[in-house]
């Protein structure tokens, strides 16, 4: 087995000897993956900000404000995502969105946001070039950070007066989903003006003559067919629209190495059509690992995980439409985003964390899922006036499971902002200059919220046992806990008390690490050694992360 410390590629076995501890793998179970907007993040080059002559007026916050993939690469180079311990980077669409704007019930808007596809075989020049991409996970790689792609299968971009209309055979454009079933749930378009992939179909069809056209006006014409027939010729698939797409998205895995696919809108499409992409997914992953040999940072498998919306942890494997449960975890998803975390963030630790540990280990034993408090288009997220930044944290990096950090979770950022409507309020740029000026929100100062979540986040990717290990109660009062991961030679443990006295505190570790052992606080950043069967650790904070 390949392992990789955090940050560090280790596939030279040659480094590592008998004597040596092994080195901590990389697990998807135990990623602290943050979620960004593409547009909303860091401007790497205003050179970028306006094509296609996206220049009328939008509503607040509908527009494209600038952020892009070299943003994203500068902020990785500056170590940001190292030093908040993000192990993995997802970021919405970057496929070429329709160039027109669209007026709908909350404004005027572009596809800023990256779910309004035109050609899925295209970046989108506001969000860069196929050099930054590559270059974009090439720096991430050498900084031990997997990167996750956002893809859409289920629909187009809305009908504009710039964009031309995909063929019947291609798309539906009603009715509109009213969720009564499976059936007014999948075979439906999510709202009016959204034209729907007729994914269900195996009816072959031709290209559209819109795309055949861009394609020679941009001398690639030929190329793209050629690559079209040897897919076709290999799979055996028939021209069915959900098949042209799959092609087209698992090119920038075999291209670029990317290491994961999140599934936008997963349940309003056939399950099935879910594991075909991850057929084709784990095909290209294994292409790119072979023509790529010295840039392989493990034998992790292609990671896919979905949004299935309105999932939560306690359904287990199944996802209910009402009249028909299904498995998407046996349709090519490792793990699921999960809706049920922020309600359950209003309870006691202990209580969030048994109850993931007892389903973790049972119902979704050899799965996972995508705990979050914020995101893009949940409308009611947890601690939405950022009063309680600094619980919201420790809930989210250490509850098992993998973690989602929406940008700005961690320094605050506004998701009330005057003039939005709808989910534009929880989208805007993030506030690198709020961290600048020092600001404050909700009581608590932005830098001092961004040290706590760093402090968890480098915890929580030092040790595989905090997301992906077995948990156990030590005490209540004090309350503290145990996790423990091990899978064959490899062993990880980690102690972490909460809501200690701050100052000098005595913590028993007997059982859990043997006398003479250094470990060290992660929190405080304090060495201390084993004697007795304790450790004393002496500082200002009333957490304590123990671990080798």
């Amino acid at each position: 087995m390949l392992l990789s410390f955090y940050g560090c590629d280790l596939t030279d076995k040659s480094s590592v000897t008998d004597t040596e501890p092994i080195p901590n793998p990389f697990l998807w179970e135990n990623a602290n993956i943050y979620f960004l907007l593409t547009d909303r993040f860091y401007n790497g080059n205003p050179g970028n900000d306006v094509n296609f002559d996206r220049n009328e007026n939008t509503a607040v916050l509908r527009g494209f404000e600038g952020g892009d993939i070299q943003g994203i690469t500068k902020k990785i180079e500056e170590g940001y995502f190292t030093d908040l311990g993000i192990t993995a980077i997802w970021f919405t669409p970057i496929v070429e969105q329709i160039h027109g704007i669209v007026d709908e019930g909350s404004g005027s808007t572009y596809g800023y946001h990256g779910y309004w596809a035109k050609d899925w075989t295209a970046l989108d020049p506001n969000f860069s070039t196929a050099t930054d991409l590559a270059n974009l996970v090439e720096t991430a790689h050498q900084n031990g950070i997997r990167i996750v792609l956002d893809v859409v299968i289920n629909h187009t971009g809305p009908v504009t007066g710039k964009d031309p209309v995909w063929p019947d055979e291609w798309v539906r454009t009603g009715p509109q989903c009213s969720y009564q079933d499976y059936q007014t749930t999948v075979e439906c378009t999510l709202v009016k003006n959204l034209p729907d992939i007729k994914t269900e179909s195996d009816d072959p069809v031709e290209l559209p003559q819109f795309l055949k056209d861009k394609w020679a006006a941009e001398g690639r014409l030929d190329k793209e067919l050629q690559e079209l027939d040897e897919f076709f010729e290999r799979t055996g698939y028939p021209r069915a629209p959900r098949f042209y797409i799959i092609k087209w998205i698992t090119d920038y895995i075999k291209k670029y190495g990317v290491d994961g696919f999140r599934v936008d809108t997963a349940k309003h499409t056939e399950a099935s059509v879910w594991a075909e992409l991850y057929k084709e997914a784990v095909y290209a992953f294994n292409q790119w690992k072979n023509t790529h040999p010295d840039k392989v940072l493990d034998d992790n498998d292609f990671f896919m995980f979905g949004e299935v919306y309105g999932y939560g942890i306690s359904s287990g494997r199944d996802y209910n439409y009402g009249d028909l449960n299904v498995d998407f975890f046996n349709n090519g998803f490792k793990s699921m985003i999960n809706f049920e975390f922020k309600s359950d963030a209003n309870r006691d630790y202990e209580v969030i964390f048994s109850k993931y540990d007892t389903i973790l280990f049972s119902s979704l034993s050899g799965k996972s899922v995508v705990n979050y408090l914020s995101s893009h288009d949940d409308g009611t997220p947890w601690d939405k006036l950022r009063e309680k930044p600094i619980e919201a944290g420790t809930k989210l990096l250490l509850c098992p499971g993998a973690a989602q950090v929406y940008y700005g979770d961690e320094s605050s950022r506004s998701l009330v902002i005057e003039g939005t409507e709808g989910d534009a309020t929880l989208r805007s740029f993030m506030n690198w200059n709020e961290l600048e000026s020092d600001a404050s929100r909700g009581g608590y100062n932005v830098n001092e919220v961004l040290a706590h979540w760093q402090k968890l986040g480098q915890f929580r990717a030092a040790h595989p046992a905090v997301g992906a290990g077995k948990h156990q109660i030590i005490s209540e009062s004090p309350y503290l806990f145990k996790r423990t991961y091990q899978k064959e030679d490899y062993k990880d443990q980690v102690l972490v008390g909460l809501d200690l006295e701050k100052g000098e505190k005595s913590i028993d570790v007997s059982g859990l690490f043997e006398n003479g052992m250094e470990l060290k606080d992660y929190y405080s950043g304090k060495s201390v050694k084993v004697t007795g069967g304790k450790v004393i650790v002496n500082s200002s904070y009333d957490i304590v992360l123990l671990g080798k």
